[in-house]
């Protein structure tokens, strides 16, 4: 099989967060086309009902699945993989699905104090799904859950460089910080995609250094054991297409997109992406 009759990977997020799975992807499958699907209309989602957001995450995967016919999909966003994970895998037996959820065992096995926060989303932090993973891998550990009400939005708005107040960021990752009979928290999971576009400022304005967990990688890795390697092939270049299901990312998005090397397709769902670079 050729390099230009590959199936794309199609990466899926809320927003713009899920980028950075995107960048570590690309290094390890840089034989492939990629597909990013930006939920915008939808963002965020960690205020949405479950029921609600479940029905149209399914919903839109039938379309996105029609259109694109990709190898696999990366669900980028912790939110929507921790609620909805298990029934796209039943509605699509097909199609495989890598998922992103907290780091948590990771965070536990490297700790030294035992202390460890996830920093999330509130539609993460009180998913059964986040409390089964401590309770399966950190329940030697004391793990605070710190639901961010603001932080997915902020970090939109710093990504696409609008400035942000220390104090606003400080107020939300202040919660992290936990000091017990002498020690303290050491590692803080980055529990949204994101939320690492971030890291330099949080660690500017951390009271004492942690460990920042960022899980794309181990994503991107996960995904690319799922992927066939061709023999003989060479890297992609140009432009893949990004979809907005707005239809109408602003200026700044699309600056952006092309940052990332993506081109931001027409309309909120176009037939164009699903061959563009292939």
């Amino acid at each position: 099989m050729t390099t230009t009759e590959l199936k794309p990977i199609l990466v899926f997020d809320s927003g713009i967060g899920g980028l950075t799975v995107l960048r570590e992807a690309r290094v390890l499958m840089p034989e492939r086309h990629f597909i990013y699907i930006a939920d915008d209309a939808g963002f965020p989602y960690g205020g949405w009902e479950e029921g609600a957001l479940k029905a149209r995450v399914i919903a839109l995967f039938g379309d996105l699945l029609a259109e694109h016919d990709p190898e696999i999909c990366i669900i980028a966003c912790n939110t929507a993989f921790t609620l909805v994970g298990s029934d796209l895998r039943a509605a699509y037996p097909q199609m495989t699905f890598v998922g992103t959820v907290p780091a948590i065992k990771p965070a536990a096995e490297r700790t030294r104090s035992g202390l460890v926060s996830v920093l999330a989303t509130p539609g993460t932090v009180k998913r059964a799904y986040t409390r089964d993973l401590i309770q399966s891998f950190a329940s030697q550990c004391h793990v605070r859950l710190v639901g961010s009400e603001n932080l997915a939005r902020m970090a939109e708005a710093y990504i696409r460089g609008e400035k942000l107040d220390d104090n606003d960021v400080l107020a939300e990752i202040a919660p992290c910080f936990v000091e017990v009979e002498g020690k303290k928290t050491d590692i803080v999971v980055l529990a949204c995609t994101h939320y690492p576009f971030m890291a330099n400022v949080f660690r500017r304005l951390a009271p004492w250094p942690v460990d920042w967990l960022d899980p794309a990688e181990a994503i991107a890795r996960r995904a690319r054991s799922l992927v066939p390697l061709p023999n003989g092939f060479e890297p992609i270049n140009g432009d893949d297409p990004a979809v907005f299901t707005s239809g109408k990312p602003d200026f700044a998005t699309r600056r952006l997109m092309q940052g990332f090397g993506l081109r931001v397709a027409s309309g909120s769902a176009s037939k164009e992406t699903a061959g563009a670079r292939r």
